[in-house]
């Protein structure tokens, strides 16, 4: 045995590692950043390696032999950036374009043009790559936007893609760099890929002065890591990848790619890896750093093709590689990405494209042949719903093979529409749903697509089992005890913590302390609302992984009602009695944003004295960005249309540790509180609600209540709490061994009492839930500081799909005999808890047990 050069590997661990990677044993991080220095003789039998890999996973995909490119043009929407690395030439200072004769901005015609030009030659993929978010930086920036009239450098890049996909037929891919969840919602109806490089997890680089990244807010690890994650969960087709050579590790290297398997095996949303070899250019901080040698780039290649697997489609760009085609292909790419025939390459404009045909030759040597593919990959095309919007469908299919998903090399794009499919509020499906659940129920514990849509349950079990593991309490219980009785206002976290594991003589203690506060606070009365619940679709791909409601559209179960449909539904609730009608709905793909309004007006249209209580945060976002609003003009909007308030549902545990092992794709915390804040500014109140008792623990209901109590503080805008136990019976978490089966009656009554406390005084009304617990259930939370039963609800379909035994409709006397039980007289209220109008309660006392044959009844 020799010692190892200094820095490098023994032989010993070197010939391990190989050895590994021959038999196909999965590598770790040690010995990954080993095989990334084989070079040689060691190359090349990693090389062998990773192709076999690379080999099977072709035959599975149904295209052995093939390797793929993207005939493209560059669109360079902005040069401007507000990042600072060290590297790049394509960004530049507005001083420089004015002087050069150009704008801040390609202007919209400037962006068709190159568009249209590529369609002539046969191109497909328009890729627009940008500077992030240049006018956080450059007035120049902001000025041009603003003179143009778009709010940001995204919603320019929004409209412009919709522009090329209506006159050229081209498909967008999007690189913006950074975005948000809510930026990621924008986009994703205009393109069929999205794409932002990873570039490399090594933090230092970034934080430290001298950094290639230093002074570039957007090149932080986690923060593009969250992207990745984000797009995940959005079902976005993404592109991402490696930039090797710019001063990390070889461990940081390889870590960079086992970051990548994470997120690719919980979300199956990265559509191709990019590994990428740095090449110094002049005039630019980093003009005197070598070159990664290609046998360095070979080599992550080969190592990626290993951590990442078959399935994995990895690429390098070729007019980086210094005509090396065979050692890159050797390595085990199977794709040499965008090809541009009329556009040079903005980020390496010293490295022209290589001709199509002098590619395919370059290809042919290795064994291969070479097809053109789409700027979305075959295997999603193939996927569908949801990972393509449908407004895309038509442009995507004028250009894709129907069997193979690659591109229709003799097609030429033309410009197509890009609008909402024409289906909108066609009633389909088991629209009687609410009523046969509670006679037939569902056809099935689970939606046909369960392995799929809510991502990689073993990833999820690993994910979720830290904030499983319940904190140890230290804090006296008799001393918090009193003082959530002397001043709740000035309990401290320990001492609420202490409150929310109480149990036994400490839990009576604390429903007493809670029940008095209620007392002191509401009075005895218990509230209610006559009220119909009209869930107008299930149809969703969100991938909420407690919600046993959602269904395909080709699921047994699935319905969508037509706009017909719910204002008959609102206008029978008013002919019983009721004040208010609450409404949502799946996140459907073939509704269009403006849906939302269409539903609102429909029941105002048909019942104009009817308050509208409609549409959680996660359907305000959804509408806003399939109608490209900000959040503030689709709600002021809503409301034109006929929104009185909104639902404070969507908020599960406003935490995303819990939130993430909870759904797939519903909005971040910070996305459910912009919504609530901007909806209160705007004057529509809204209700809060905490779903609990799944893969939470008490330090997340803390964590919530304070939220709720800081936003109420702000806003004032929330009219109540509402506690919704979590129903397991169907829910896919579930079903899935991730989940416990619900909160137990000591969750309940804690959750209850401490939401009295810890709201305390700023939500004065605390609802729970007879659908979820029942009338002995109810009855006990209204001795634990409880104060109101909510609404009669009429019909209630989502928590019934998730396996409530306790029905969908209560009558009036129903919910008295509820406060009856807990020794408390009832009356009704409005949305706002106002008083009913007299002629509103009367009838509903006239019709209280005799509802119209649409109506489920209770048994």
């Amino acid at each position: 045995m020799t010692d190892a050069q200094p820095g490098r590997p023994t032989e010993n661990a070197m010939r391990r590692a190989l050895k590994r990677a021959r038999d196909g044993v999965a590598l770790d991080t040690a010995e990954a950043a080993v095989l990334l220095q084989a070079r040689g003789e060691q190359l090349r039998d990693l090389s062998a390696s990773a192709a076999r890999v690379r080999d099977a996973g072709l035959e599975a995909a149904g295209r052995p032999g093939v390797i793929t490119y993207s005939k493209k043009v560059f669109i360079p929407l902005t040069r401007l950036c507000r990042d600072r690395c060290h590297y790049c030439t394509f960004v530049t200072v507005p001083g420089k374009l004015r002087r050069e004769g150009h704008g801040m901005y390609l202007s919209p015609d400037e962006v068709v043009e190159v568009a249209r030009q590529g369609a002539a030659l046969g191109c497909k993929e328009a890729l627009f790559t940008l500077g992030d978010r240049p006018e956080d930086r450059w007035p120049e920036a902001r000025e041009w936007l603003d003179a143009h009239g778009y709010d940001d450098t995204l919603a320019y890049v929004r409209a412009m893609a919709i522009r090329v996909l209506e006159e050229t037929g081209l498909l967008p891919h999007l690189n913006p760099g950074v975005m948000s969840w809510t930026d990621l919602q924008r986009l994703k109806p205009v393109a069929p890929s999205l794409g932002m490089m990873l570039e490399t997890t090594a933090t230092r680089l970034w934080s430290e002065p001298g950094g290639p990244h230093h002074g570039s807010p957007d090149k932080e690890p986690a923060v593009r890591l969250r992207v990745l994650e984000d797009a995940g969960r959005s079902n976005v087709p993404f592109t991402t990848g490696v930039l090797i050579g710019i001063g990390e590790s070889y461990e940081e290297r390889a870590d960079a790619l086992f970051q990548l398997r994470r997120i690719q095996r919980q979300y199956q949303s990265i559509q191709e890896v990019i590994v990428q070899n740095f090449r110094a250019k002049p005039d630019t901080a980093m003009r005197a750093m070598p070159d990664a040698e290609l046998e360095e780039l070979a080599a992550c290649i080969a190592v990626a093709r290993h951590i990442l697997g078959p399935a994995a489609r990895i690429q390098a760009p070729p007019n980086l590689v210094d005509a090396e085609y065979a050692l890159i292909v050797g390595a085990g790419i199977d794709d040499w990405g965008g090809v541009s025939p009329l556009t040079p390459d903005h980020v390496n404009p010293e490295r022209p494209w290589p001709h199509i045909d002098q590619l395919a030759e370059r290809t042919r040597e290795s064994g291969f042949e070479l097809r053109e593919r789409l700027t979305v990959y075959p295997e999603f095309i193939a996927r569908g719903e949801p990972w393509l919007d449908p407004r895309l469908l038509p442009h995507v299919r004028a250009l894709a093979d129907p069997e193979t998903g690659l591109a229709r090399e003799d097609a030429l794009p033309g410009g197509l529409p890009w609008q909402e499919p024409d289906e909108g509020f066609t009633a389909t499906g088991r629209t009687d749903l609410h009523r046969t659940i509670d006679t037939e129920g569902r056809t099935g514990d689970r939606r046909a697509d369960f392995d799929a849509v809510y991502g990689d349950w073993e990833a999820l079990r690993e994910q979720a089992a830290p904030g499983m593991v319940p904190q140890r309490i230290d804090s006296d219980v008799r001393e918090a005890l009193a003082q959530a009785a002397d001043d709740p206002t000035r309990l401290s976290d320990d001492q609420a913590l202490a409150l929310l594991h109480a149990d036994g003589p400490a839990l009576d203690a604390l429903c007493s302390i809670a029940d008095d506060l209620r007392r002191a606070t509401v009075g005895d009365e218990v509230t209610y609302i006559v009220t119909r619940n009209i869930n107008f679709t299930n149809v969703c791909y969100t991938g909420c992984r407690f919600c046993a409601f959602a269904q395909r559209r080709t699921d047994a179960d699935a319905y969508t009602l037509s706009l017909d449909q719910v204002a008959d539904r609102a206008a029978q609730a008013w002919e019983v009695g009721a004040t208010e009608v609450c409404m949502q709905g799946g996140i459907h793909p073939d509704l269009p944003g403006t849906a939302y309004f269409d539903i609102a007006r429909a029941v105002k249209e048909r019942v104009p004295g009817m308050h509208v209580h409609a549409f959680s945060p996660m359907e305000v976002v959804n509408g806003a960005s399939r109608t490209g609003l900000s959040i503030r003009d689709w709600l002021t909007a809503a409301k034109e249309a006929g929104l009185d308030s909104i639902p404070g549902t969507a908020a599960e545990i406003l935490d995303d540790e819990v939130r993430w092992v909870l759904t797939k794709g519903k909005l971040p915390a910070a996305d459910w509180i912009e919504v609530v804040r901007t909806a209160h500014e705007l004057g529509l109140r809204s209700s809060s609600t905490m779903m609990y008792g799944h893969v939470d623990q008490p330090r997340h209901w803390l964590g919530h209540f304070r939220t709720l109590a800081a936003i109420q503080q702000e806003t004032g805008g929330f009219t109540e709490f509402v506690t919704l136990p979590f129903i397991h019976t169907n829910a896919p978490v579930y079903l899935a061994g991730i989940a416990r089966p619900g909160p137990t009656t000591r969750d309940n009554r804690a959750v209850t009492a401490m939401a009295r406390v810890l709201l305390h005084p700023h939500i004065t009304n605390i609802q729970t839930s007879w659908v979820k617990l029942g009338a002995e259930g109810a009855a006990e939370m209204l001795r634990s500081g409880a104060n109101d039963l909510g609404g009669t609800l009429m019909e209630e379909t989502i928590s019934r799909m998730a396996g409530s035994r306790y029905g969908s409709y209560r009558s009036i006397e129903d919910l008295r005999a509820i406060a009856t039980l807990a020794g408390r007289p009832a009356r009704p209220r409005t949305t706002l808890y106002g008083e009913v109008p007299a002629e509103r309660v009367a009838a509903a006392e006239a019709s209280d047990g005799h509802l119209p044959e649409l109506l489920p009844l209770a048994d």
